[in-house]
């Protein structure tokens, strides 16, 4: 059977694509190209299907969650708070997982951001 590699890309809708790029590097550093190209660091990723009634991703709208692998969440967490970014108070521990955090980009998509253990 064939199998998949990897996550290849993931796309979003923006009302002003620019901008939520620009959020994106600026907030979060992520250094894409000009034609969205990023290299990752190497590490775990997650699928994972949760209930359709589920209140995790924020807004009920929201069909999918975004979640970047960080060295440092408090470091991240702070930095997003100086600028300005929709943070949300509360973290998560998971014993042998690691930590959450999630902030709200400009556009209203709910991000997880996770330290792994």
């Amino acid at each position: 059977m064939e199998r998949v590699l990897g996550i290849g890309g993931h796309f979003v809708r923006a009302a002003d694509p620019a901008a939520l790029s620009a959020w994106y590097r600026d907030c979060l550093g992520l250094d894409a190209d000009q034609n969205g190209l990023w290299t990752q660091e190497p590490g775990p990723t997650v699928f994972a299907a949760f209930d359709s009634g589920t209140d995790y991703f924020g807004s009920r709208t929201q069909q999918t969650m975004l979640n970047f692998r960080v060295r440092d969440l408090d470091a991240m967490l702070a930095q997003l708070r100086a600028r300005g970014a929709e943070v949300a108070a509360q973290t998560q521990d998971m014993d042998g997982v690691g930590r959450f955090g999630w902030v709200t980009d400009p556009e209203g998509n709910r991000i997880e951001l996770w330290q792994p253990a």
